[in-house]
């Protein structure tokens, strides 16, 4: 009897280290992109001027806010490289609102704990999530109702996007992350539910150099990193 052997071979992507002119030249006009912060606390500012001096339109960003003019996914606002925005709440800046009221930017504003959940079940592969939030609402219309033990849930699907945007602390070279103090927030959400993930790294270590204690984003999630975020 002949034994044979199958031999698998598992494919182990990598996260990569580059340039930022590279990690923008991945960003296309239209496509649907994703980036972290909270008030603009977190946003990866370097890969956003890039982003601005590149010029990149008629972008769908999914944020939770629109941060300040001045500040995070805001100046892609101000620079008007958006034609939608999905987020929790626009009211910090401005610009944003005047361009919601002039028709020039669609706005869908999604309350704050179901944006994050809804990110959170497309990078967990989820058919999406049931909350009681919004029912009786102008939030509910278009949208499917189901009765579980009596109380009405309305069901919210999965966000993804072509490319996130994200922030992190102190990063691997095997592109694995971890998040300081606030800079938490949608970061670790938004790196699961993309297609493209690149990070913005504050400080970029040896791979083993990051305590695994540590790691919030596991590298898996990561496709690029670029350093200097300050």
């Amino acid at each position: 009897m002949i034994e044979m052997q199958i031999l698998v071979v598992k494919v182990v992507r990598m996260a990569e280290i580059i340039s930022i002119e590279k990690a923008v030249n991945l960003v296309e006009d239209g496509m649907t992109v994703m980036i972290g912060g909270f008030l603009g606390v977190g946003a990866p500012e370097n890969l956003i001027a890039a982003l601005i001096e590149k010029d990149v339109k008629s972008l769908t960003i999914i944020t939770n806010d629109t941060a300040f003019p001045n500040k995070g996914a805001g100046k892609l606002i101000v620079n008007k490289q958006a034609r939608k925005v999905i987020a929790s709440h626009i009211g910090t800046n401005p610009e944003a609102g005047r361009q919601m009221n002039s028709n020039e930017l669609e706005v869908t504003l999604i309350p704050q704990g179901t944006l994050a959940e809804q990110i959170r079940c497309a990078g967990s592969g989820l058919g999406g999530i049931l909350t009681p939030t919004g029912i009786g609402t102008e939030v509910e219309k278009g949208k499917q109702i189901l009765l579980v033990e009596n109380q009405e849930y309305l069901l919210e699907t999965p966000i993804r996007a072509d490319v996130a945007l994200i922030r992190g602390s102190i990063v691997d070279k095997a592109g694995n992350v971890f998040y300081n103090y606030s800079t938490r927030n949608f970061n670790p959400l938004m790196a699961a539910a993309a297609d493209l993930v690149i990070v913005g790294a504050e400080k970029i270590v040896e791979t083993g150099d990051l305590d695994p204690n540590m790691v919030m984003t596991p590298g898996i999630f990561v496709d690029y990193i670029v350093g200097g975020e300050k």
